[in-house]
């Protein structure tokens, strides 16, 4: 029997699957021909086994080789598969031992001159290798350190095909050249940014404080210079640092979008795509290989998009199922993608067109009807979701800008780290860690409901149609972070009052 197996790995947004690539030849007009519902770049891939093959010293069987990849159903797609083909394509005519060839997983795309070139995804692709039993994995040299980041991986790094046919037992020379690398490692964040930089505001960091405790979604409206960006970009720095899960489902969606990934990076991600950026760009996607979009880069972190006002409707109202559900899936003709999006979701914009509106001093231009507008570019839907409405105001005195009570990310970072400890212990024996995540029914109805004398307030503001009951439930999420915050066992009227002043501006 001619035929030879290794094993790749096919991946469907964040999902992996294993794939057994097996090839066998026969007394046909020599050729490759790849089955198994491969995408054009995997289509190709038959011209670069065999540039790389022959440059290596390596000669392919004068025959024809048929290389299937099961299951057969399943798609399969980019270039990660050229170094699983072109080792089983060897391992028919015993170029390399099949038995070596079969206990490992072969991921990397090939050069013609035989090197291997780096390939996205190889995170999560190594995940799901060791997630159903496939520990060994030979791969790109300029992708072993991502693959190391993986528990239980036995990775192996190689340069060129000639040096994997060694390592299965050719006797090929292996040629001295250089590594092929990988993308330039992503520019650093700006850890400096510290709460404390925040001075004059201290209602607005209160707020970012109660935002970041319970997992709330926030808009700031107010005049440019006011400080927006400015606290959306120290959301980060006063949330908890994600735990192992956490971090590798954030590398791995870098790593999916092509970026470099050497370590797993603790802090929350932070996206903060531009108010013209495409629906696509926002949610992800591709007619052949799907990649993720600002949304599930986010997910496990931040999306703030400022002057939100500017973006088009329809890029922002696909912010709407993905805040319900803390997913987005992506169909395409033949497959589908699914991807995590738990963000917290920040908006920022401006009072009115000019920016002006409201503002002590300044002077608008625009008109009433150009206001409502602009504030109506916001959809109802999307701003029924929004838990706290944040008004930010200009600084108005010098006195402000000193910085002697002003709130350090490590202040605010002990404070959330508390009320999600109150929350993680509330919820025990639940799915539900945040309160953002609790349902309105267990809230409205649970064991631990607030009475009828602290909902008052809020009962009254729903008859008055002051808002939805949505925005109730989100009015009783944010008032069980505000009570966490203050240790209490459940929200009183006044926890629900100022929950209620931070959704709707009014007091309870």
């Amino acid at each position: 029997m001619t035929v030879a197996r290794t094993w790749a790995v096919a991946l469907t947004g964040l999902t992996g699957e294993l794939v057994e690539v097996e090839a066998d030849v026969t007394s046909h007009q020599p050729e490759i021909r790849i089955i198994g519902l491969a995408d054009r770049a995997l289509g190709e891939a038959a011209r670069r086994v065999t540039s790389a093959c022959e440059n290596s010293g390596l000669m392919l069987p004068y025959r024809r080789l048929t290389v299937n990849l099961s299951p057969a159903g399943l798609p399969k797609h980019g270039t990660a598969f050229d170094l699983a083909i072109a080792v089983t394509a060897l391992a028919t005519d015993d170029r390399l031992r099949r038995s070596s060839a079969a206990e490992v997983v072969h991921l990397g795309e090939l050069g013609l001159d035989g090197r291997l070139r780096p390939v996205p995804g190889i995170l999560p692709a190594v995940r799901a290798a060791v997630a159903a039993g496939r520990t060994r994995v030979v791969l790109p040299w300029a992708n072993r350190e991502e693959a190391e980041l993986v528990a239980g991986a036995e990775v192996r790094g190689a340069i060129s095909l000639a040096q994997v046919a060694a390592w299965h037992g050719s006797e090929v020379e292996v040629p001295d050249l250089p590594p092929i690398p990988g993308p330039p490692a992503p520019e650093a964040d700006e850890d400096d940014v510290d709460l404390a930089d925040v001075v004059g505001q201290r209602d607005a960091v209160e707020a970012l404080v109660v935002a970041a405790a319970g997992g709330h979604h926030v808009l700031m409206s107010g005049p440019p210079g006011a400080g927006k960006t400015m606290l959306a970009r120290r959301l980060p720095g006063i949330l908890p640092p994600l735990d192992d899960e956490a971090a590798l489902e954030a590398a791995s969606l870098r790593s999916l979008a092509g970026e470099r990934v050497v370590r797993l990076d603790r802090r929350p991600p932070f996206e903060a795509p531009h108010h013209s950026a495409s629906t696509a760009a926002l949610v992800g996607g591709g007619s052949r290989t799907v990649r993720p979009g600002a949304i599930a880069r986010a997910s496990r972190g931040v999306l703030f998009i400022d002057e939100a006002t500017e973006a088009s409707s329809s890029t922002l109202d696909a912010l709407r199922q993905p805040l319900e559900q803390g997913r987005i899936d992506i169909h395409r003709a033949g497959f589908s993608a699914r991807f995590p999006a738990r963000f917290q979701l920040v908006l920022a914009m401006n009072p009115c067109p000019c920016g002006e509106y409201g503002v002590r001093g300044g002077s608008c231009t625009c008109s009433p009807h150009i206001i409502r507008r602009y504030a109506q570019r916001l959809s109802g839907p999307l701003l029924d979701r929004i838990d706290i409405d944040l008004r930010v105001e200009r600084i108005a005195s010098i006195a402000q800008t000193r910085a002697g009570d002003a709130m350090s990310s490590e202040e605010g970072r002990q404070r959330v780290l508390a009320a999600r400890d109150r929350a993680r212990e509330r919820l025990s024996g639940t799915p539900w860690r945040i309160n953002a995540e609790v349902p309105g029914t267990w809230l409205r109805r649970g064991p631990r409901a607030p009475d009828a004398a602290a909902l008052r307030g809020l009962d009254a503001a729903l008859q008055r149609g002051l808002i939805t009951l949505r925005g109730y439930d989100r009015v009783l999420r944010v008032a069980w972070t505000v009570a966490d915050l203050a240790g209490r066992d459940r929200p009183d009227a006044a926890d629900v009052g100022r929950a209620l002043f931070l959704k709707k501006g009014v007091v309870a």
